[in-house]
């Protein structure tokens, strides 16, 4: 039987990888962007993998339009099976006496109050149809603190707190709730600040013990794990894929 997934943020970086892997894997796949204008690119990035996407508008700080996205993927293909809440922003790093508040606002609306609507609104099509799964996109950060990364660090450990309380609210009800934390992953984010002298690489790979960046496709294969039938017996886990540093 096909089933159907939910990207937010999918048309870059981890979020398009994962979207194409549950292509490759056979799924329905929606992916959304608050930018109308990566449709096109993203149509494009499909087709030359010949594999097919639906793509919707979608803010994921705005709830009416989060449930509107996920009603008309279920009137489409008939339900919902999996979401993968990957929106997300980082911004302020600095020292939390030197950050904005208003830094802190936008990431609370995007990294938390996105990540629970979807949550919120995919669980109730689910319990219409026998359940389903969501990832959540978590983080090393949201785990640990890291310097001059506070304000991210309190949205991404929300996401955590998210995680485990929705698990356990829906596990016996057919609906798992899982959470995938990244290490630095080769992101067109990352390479950017990379590029600006931001941040060092070398210093970055050697926070992880095997001494290199992530691929968006280790994290995308992390992602169909929690989210497939392939994993029936894990709720409420945050999976590390951080090349080790959580071992520290």
């Amino acid at each position: 039987m096909t089933r159907t997934v939910i990207i937010t943020g999918g048309t870059s970086g981890i979020g398009k990888a994962t979207a194409l892997y549950f292509a490759k894997n056979g799924y329905k796949v929606v992916v959304t962007s608050r930018n109308p204008n990566k449709e096109a690119e993203i149509l494009e990035d499909f087709e030359k993998e010949e594999a097919t996407v639906t793509f919707y508008e979608l803010d994921v700080t705005k709830e009416e339009l989060v449930k509107e996205v996920i009603n008309k993927t279920v009137a489409k293909f008939g339900k919902l099976d999996s979401i993968v809440n990957n929106s997300g922003i980082s911004l302020g790093n600095a020292i939390l006496g030197e950050t904005e508040s208003d830094e802190l606002k936008q990431m609370l609306e995007t990294n938390v109050m996105g990540v629970y609507y979807g949550m919120k609104h995919a669980i109730n099509a689910m319990l219409k149809t026998g359940g389903g799964t969501i990832v959540n996109l978590a983080s090393i950060a949201g785990i640990n603190g890291l310097y001059a990364t506070a304000l991210y660090n309190a949205s991404k450990h929300a996401v955590v707190g998210l995680t485990k309380g929705a698990s356990l609210d829906y596990a016996t009800q057919g609906i798992r709730v899982n959470a995938v934390a990244p290490g630095a992953i080769k992101t067109d984010i990352l390479k950017n600040a990379i590029e600006s002298g931001t941040y060092d690489v070398s210093a970055i790979e050697a926070l992880h013990p095997i001494n290199r960046l992530g691929e968006v496709e280790d994290i995308a294969k992390a992602i169909y794990f929690l989210a497939s039938e392939e994993n029936s017996f894990m709720t409420g886990t945050i999976l590390s894929v951080d090349g080790g540093y959580n071992a520290r």
